[in-house]
């Protein structure tokens, strides 16, 4: 009988709660270190409470962790990074991505979460900080069966670092699940973000208004910038409606939107999430990692789409980046492709914050290192960012694991084949789309020149960069 489609979900309009914990504490900062506490019992979350003890501690680093070993353990364990990044944490911060994700604790598996050591951009950072998460927990209880990366959203990129950084040494990672993973890296999956800064102030102008001081978009928004999160959805709402019904909507908002739409070629239901990430996440990434130097270029690409290309790539603000802050994002967060482990990915196809075009990038990335063999995609009819079915977890993990005891590697097909008994225990349905594949990232994400060729960081670049003081990203 066939899949039922995907189900329907309420339509929100959310400024993200990273985004508003960024309004409180300011200025983005470092984490304190502290020394490291011992691991600690603690309470377990939701349906977990009777199924599972629970630990929390804080590392050396900073670093806030969460552990989770059910009453009836598999003897494998889940490390997991998470998403964002955010602006800031605390002790809930691991401990609601383990409630998020039970079904794993759910199906066996022990599970450990690092919060990171700091809030703001750094995926190499929150990569030692996942893996350190790894350390203290074989610190504890012993070095498990096998153990299994996952990382969703921006935390694919993260978990994919790990994969690269420590997956090559023996018995440390047996395989990685990657879910609508950031997998393009920094150096170009956020050319979304930057095209959607400077199309939306050549039609809104409001952000800086004419009466404000003008600064260069690339930085999102000035580093002593005082402008909140609602202040800046405001901004949004005065330009385009955005929370108006279309019938209360002016002319004016109407075309505005339109056109913001189809050049960005960003969904409705998510624009206000990505116009946040455009002003404060690359305010972070240029004022508080790279010291005020711009990785972003849009020199070279035309847009298209609005009701007057012509106009628009006359007007819009256009800019070239540092070559130096270019690679130091680049070799923060840009992947290689040369992954030693099995590695399986869950999209969803309509994913409206990480498109599904990351996989692309990722697949292409991965085949110029010639590493196919190790990488397995599958998607997914659903039109969520970080709720696919909990059905559907269960069985990428299932299969993953599968995959490295027997050495016989899975296809879509089956993967998509073996999801109804995990929908019988855990409900959620089950959606695959086993034929469909994503198109190039560049039929998304408009490419800067010279960014059609995947990866966008050789592993011979790493190998070099690496070999530079102070290259990259400060933890």
């Amino acid at each position: 009988m066939p899949e039922p489609g995907p189900r329907p979900r309420a339509r929100r309009r959310t400024v993200p709660t990273a985004l508003l914990a960024a309004a409180v504490v300011g200025t983005l900062g470092s984490a304190p270190a502290a020394p490291a506490d011992a691991t600690r019992p603690a309470a377990c979350p939701g349906r977990l409470a009777q199924k599972a003890d629970c630990y929390t501690g804080r590392d050396a680093n900073g670093a806030y962790y969460t552990m989770a070993v059910p009453k009836h353990w598999n003897g494998s364990l889940v490390v997991h990074a998470h998403g964002g990044p955010d602006f800031s944490y605390d002790e809930s911060t691991t401990t609601e991505d383990l409630e998020r994700w039970a079904v794993m604790v759910d199906e066996g598996y022990a599970w450990a979460g690092s919060s990171y050591r700091r809030g703001g951009y750094g995926v190499r950072m929150a990569a030692a900080d996942t893996d350190n998460v790894r350390r203290l927990f074989v610190g504890r209880f012993g070095r498990p069966d096998h153990t299994y990366l996952h990382g969703q959203s921006w935390g694919g990129n993260v978990a994919a670092k790990v994969t690269e950084t420590y997956g090559d040494k023996r018995g440390v990672y047996d395989g990685v699940l990657l879910t609508n993973g950031f997998l393009a890296g920094g150096s170009r999956g956020y050319d979304t973000r930057l095209d959607l800064r400077t199309v939306y102030q050549y039609y809104c102008r409001n952000l800086p208004r004419p009466t404000e001081p003008r600064y260069p978009l690339w930085q999102g928004l000035p580093a002593d910038s005082p402008m909140t999160p609602e202040e800046v959805h405001g901004r949004l709402q005065e330009c385009t409606g955005i929370d108006s019904d279309p019938a209360d909507r002016t002319a004016k908002q109407q075309r505005n939107l339109e056109d913001i739409l189809a050049v960005t070629r960003i969904p409705e239901q998510s624009l206000a999430t990505h116009m946040q990430y455009a002003a404060f996440l690359v305010r972070d990434i240029v004022a508080n990692r790279l010291d005020g130097r711009n990785p972003f270029g849009n020199r070279g690409v035309r847009y298209d789409g609005s009701h007057d290309d012509k106009a628009l790539n006359a007007g819009v603000e256009r800019f070239s980046p540092d070559p130096g802050a270019r690679r130091d994002l680049s070799y923060d967060s840009d992947l290689t492709g040369r992954i030693a482990l099995p590695v399986l990915t869950l999209h969803a196809i309509d994913d409206p914050q990480v498109f599904v075009e990351h996989e692309a990038a990722y697949r292409a990335t991965v085949q110029a290192a010639g590493r196919s063999e190790n990488l397995v995609q599958t998607f997914t009819r659903e039109s969520d960012h970080s709720a696919l079915s909990d059905a559907e977890y269960a069985n990428s993990l299932a299969a993953l694991d599968t995959w490295t005891r027997t050495g016989r590697k899975p296809t879509p097909s089956s993967i998509a084949r073996s999801c109804s008994t995990f929908d019988t225990t855990h409900g959620g349905g089950c959606f695959y789309d086993q034929a469909y594949r994503p198109g190039p990232f560049a039929t998304r994400v408009r490419p800067r020149p010279g960014g059609l060729h995947w990866p966008a960081m050789s592993a011979a670049q790493e190998a070099a960069w690496s070999r530079l003081e102070g290259v990259g990203i400060a933890p």
